[in-house]
């Protein structure tokens, strides 16, 4: 009989967060995961046979987490959607900083993870269509946020302005329809 796994794929992607907030995304590798893992890098390449792989299932876990926060939203009105999505936004940026977030862009240096976060983008613009002013407004609000998230992945939350900044785009939002 073989030994029973001590960590499994969840539990090795939840030290691969922890990894990410407290080092950077630089800091994640298969070594540095295993290490805190407390498991070799076979282990670890095991489950994940790339750093590549890593990050795919990384922002896979990430986009899925997301996307249920978005399915509960009505898929019809838009402006009811972008509310949902900027609270979804809200929800998750509590748990992701700045560091975890750069994660993502070195993730989207592989052709392939391109054309994903292509396609998951053309689907959020798929439920914001129209051309009534509803629509518009609901695609400049999500413009906007995406804005304020790219801007953050830069820094310009040290003093923890983003949660205000989704205030004025929800305020403007509101003044909008």
């Amino acid at each position: 009989m073989g030994r029973k796994p001590t960590i499994t794929r969840d539990g090795l992607l939840d030290v691969a967060e922890a990894l990410v907030r407290e080092q950077g995304g630089a800091a994640l590798t298969i070594g540095a995961l295993a290490k805190a893992a407390g498991i070799s890098k076979g282990g670890v390449q095991y489950t994940f046979p790339s750093r590549d792989e890593l990050l795919r299932s990384l922002i896979e876990r990430w986009t899925r987490r997301f996307d249920a926060m978005l399915d509960e939203a009505a898929t019809d009105d838009p402006v009811a959607f972008i509310r949902s999505y900027i609270a979804a936004t809200r929800t998750s940026q509590q748990a992701m900083d700045a560091k975890t977030a750069g994660l993502m862009v070195s993730y989207l240096e592989n052709p392939e993870h391109l054309r994903e976060t292509r396609d998951w983008y053309r689907g959020i613009f798929q439920r914001l269509a129209g051309d009534s002013p509803h629509a518009s407004a609901a695609r400049v609000a999500f413009l906007a946020v995406e804005g304020l998230f790219l801007l953050r992945i830069n820094g310009i939350d040290e003093d923890g302005d983003w949660t205000g900044f989704l205030d004025d785009v929800e305020a403007v939002l509101g003044r909008l329809v």
